[in-house]
Parts: C-alpha cells; structure tokens; sequence
C-alpha cells in the first residue's frame, strides 16, 4: 500500500547511512518541545498495543505517522521532506482519525454514537465535565472505575468494527530504504 510521512530532512542521512529508519525519543523531543511528557506516554500505550498488531523491532520505543491518502497528507515544510512509501500491508498499523484523538485526549473510545452518548451522561451523573480530569488530576483516584473503564476502551483503536470517522492514519515500525518510491523537498516559494 501508498503511504506518505513527513520527517525532518535529516532522515536521508540516515537512512542513507543504516538503510532504515526508526524514531528515536530525542527526535520527538526535538519536534514536540514542551508538550513531550505527554505525547511519550501515550505513544508508549500505543507501542505496547500496537506490537499486538504488528510485531515491533526490539530496539524500536516508538511509531512513525503516515497518511493513507495523499490528499490528506502534510506538505513538506522548511527543513522537511515528505517520504512516500510503498509497504507491504503486513506491517502497517491502520487506525481511526477520530478514534486515535480520543486516546491523545484521554477519552472514552465508544463502540457507537449511543455509547457514547451513555458515556457522556454517566460523566454529567458524577459531575465530571471533562474526563480528560480522570487522568490529569486527583478526581482518577475518586473514579477509579470511570478511568479504567476509559483507559479499557482505548483498545478499540486497533479494532476496525469500530468506526467513528472514515478517515484513517497509518502507522510503521520502521521505514526501510527500499520502501521509498518518491521524495518531495520543500521548495522555498
């Protein structure tokens, strides 16, 4: 299957110098700044939920994001290239859009609008407004129940029964060299 990723640009030397690719924690670091704790939490669920998909290399800690459409890809920026891939679909990850938002936001992943709408109304019951606060502050200790059934629910990412947008993501292990069909660059306009 076509799959596209942005990366910064330094990713040609090395997968020129290794002929493979794999994030490491300092390039997300590098990328995310501030907000890093946070994003390395939850790709650390994703990489132990995600190897019971697609088995994961043992040196790799965590996933590279691709597109599965190329017009809904992200264009190359400055400092950036936009790899497209050709991969057998053996070693890809597909997941919900929407679903994938509601684990970063610490959400319950519903199996449906009506579950969902259950959800919300046993949140509204407890006064809890933003269940994001299950996870974020001391009210997870008071609802232990509430965060582990939320936390319980993020397994329906990987579950395509489950539908709640039709757009998808991809994600891989690794990017092999020989995977590469095209290279975009930034062109300073």
């Amino acid at each position: 299957m076509k799959l596209w990723t942005r990366q910064h640009k330094g990713i040609l030397e090395d997968l020129e110098k290794n002929g493979v690719y794999r994030v490491k924690e300092e390039y997300i670091k590098q990328k995310l700044d501030t907000i890093t704790p946070f994003y390395l939490k939850i790709y650390k669920w994703y990489a132990t939920e995600g190897s019971k998909i697609v088995k994961k290399p043992k040196d790799v800690d965590y996933p590279i994001w691709l597109s599965t459409t190329n017009d809904l890809m992200l264009q190359p920026t400055e400092d950036t290239v936009v790899l497209e891939l050709e991969v057998d679909k053996e070693n890809v990850i597909i997941t919900d859009q929407e679903k994938w938002g509601y684990v970063v936001n610490y959400w319950y992943v519903p199996l449906d609008r009506e579950d969902e709408r259950n959800h919300n109304e046993e949140l509204k019951k407890y006064g809890i407004s933003d269940e994001s606060e299950l996870f974020m502050t001391d009210k997870g200790n008071f609802y232990p129940l509430l965060r582990d059934k939320t936390k319980k629910s993020w397994s329906r990412l990987f579950d395509d029964s489950i539908r709640l947008c039709d757009l998808t993501q991809a994600t891989l292990w690794e990017i092999k060299k020989e995977w590469i069909v095209n290279i975009v660059h930034y062109k300073d306009e």
